[in-house]
């Protein structure tokens, strides 16, 4: 948009002599300075603008903070300032690359299958961007790790060497334990699988790298 600048020399004819034809004010005049600011006025903006319409205006420092005008220059320092690199966003239901979405940066996605966690000054979560874990856990309980508990006798022997079967018959008929009788064996010695994961919920998930 241009600013209007006077087109003729009203002031300078002042000065000249009455004899003088320039001194005289003439329609080509009037002509030559209303069409300089018919000019400058159609190029500039409504003040309540519009769709095709635009302005152009000093851009504040970042921080800035008055009733003047915002630049779209200083809307967008101000945007970028909440995602700075490092930066992570979440999306409950648009999968579009934020690049696109907020007009800024390189978005890489970030943490897929995983949980963040805050960072800790010490144990497990004290490295920033560690991994770790399962979804699983698969493990063979050793001795100590099973319950405590007691198992039948296969088969005890009575005073007369008689071999009898189940607990209920072995006591019922006075028998003793000869040295080493076995026990019924049981469980099948397989590993213990569970899941481990902790209440979750699935959300779109990228980290600004750039």
């Amino acid at each position: 948009m241009s600013n209007y600048t006077i087109a003729v020399a009203w002031s300078g004819k002042d000065a000249l002599s009455d004899s003088d034809s320039a001194k005289v004010i003439s329609g080509a005049d009037f002509n030559t300075e209303f069409t300089t600011v018919q000019t400058a006025v159609n190029t500039k903006a409504d003040v309540n603008g519009s769709t095709t319409e635009s302005f152009s205006a000093a851009t504040a420092t970042a921080g800035t903070n008055t009733t003047q005008v915002a630049t779209t220059a200083f809307v967008t320092t101000a945007f970028q300032a909440m995602y700075p690199v490092g930066s992570i966003y979440t999306n409950a239901a648009v999968s579009t690359n934020p690049a696109t979405l907020l007009g800024f940066g390189t978005w890489a996605a970030y943490a897929e299958g995983k949980v963040p966690v805050g960072k800790a000054s010490s144990g497990t979560f004290d490295t920033l961007n560690a991994t770790g874990g399962a979804e699983t856990d698969s493990h063979t309980l050793t001795t100590a790790e099973i319950p405590s508990h007691t198992h039948s006798l296969v088969d005890g022997r009575g005073k007369d060497g008689t071999t009898y079967t189940g607990e209920v018959d072995y006591h019922g008929r006075g028998g003793v334990v000869s040295a080493g009788s076995p026990t019924n064996s049981t469980g099948g010695g397989g590993s213990h699988t569970h899941d481990i994961l902790q209440p979750y919920i699935v959300v779109y998930m990228w980290k600004r790298t750039a």
